[in-house]
């Protein structure tokens, strides 16, 4: 199977459902943001290997390309695409949980350093959060499944919360933020 087909040297892709768009539609955003994130989700695990979350961050790679798959379908498509559920919401809220167990109290801001580990994770948040805005433009215009936005918040916070426990887990201090007056 050939990888290239050419129909993208115009500068149109197509949608599931055949929709043809511009590269640089807000729908093309949105999910080339989600797959960028899932790729940065990848280094995440090269970094950082505790086996619970390694568990949780393939499933959540399973899950960003179901939400990549319903972004890129044409709004009114006939075609079945995978769906996000609550229970994939409350799983994260879980293991934020069960990390949250073992952490300190956070009393400041904390740079995103320390460890490839920890500054991985914080570039994953990142995306993540941009991935969030870019979905919620478009929601202003097309109709998103409300469970997406709400998939993309929670995980922005796991990513935060996976970076004070990869710190943790290497007993390496975080670094307090430490505003000039």
């Amino acid at each position: 199977m050939k990888i290239y087909t050419k129909k993208g040297d115009t500068g149109q892709t197509s949608l599931i459902g055949g929709d043809r768009v511009a590269k640089h539609h807000l729908r093309i955003e949105s999910y080339g943001t989600v797959d960028e994130l899932n790729s940065t989700l990848g280094m995440v695990m090269a970094y950082f290997e505790e086996e619970a979350s390694a568990r949780i961050l393939s499933e959540i790679q399973d899950r960003l390309f179901t939400i990549g798959s319903i972004l890129a379908s044409a709004p009114g498509s006939k075609m079945i695409v995978p769906d996000i559920h609550e229970s994939d919401i409350e799983l994260l809220e879980k293991e934020m949980d069960r990390m949250n167990e073992t952490l300190p109290e956070l009393k400041s801001f904390v740079l995103p350093a320390g460890s490839l580990s920890i500054a991985s994770c914080h570039v994953s948040r990142c995306v993540c959060r941009r991935a969030e805005r870019l979905v919620v433009h478009l929601s202003e215009t097309d109709q998103i499944e409300p469970l997406i936005l709400k998939y993309l918040n929670r995980l922005s916070d796991y990513l935060f919360v996976l970076a004070r426990f990869a710190g943790h887990s290497e007993n390496i201090p975080e670094v307090s933020w430490k505003p000039r007056l």
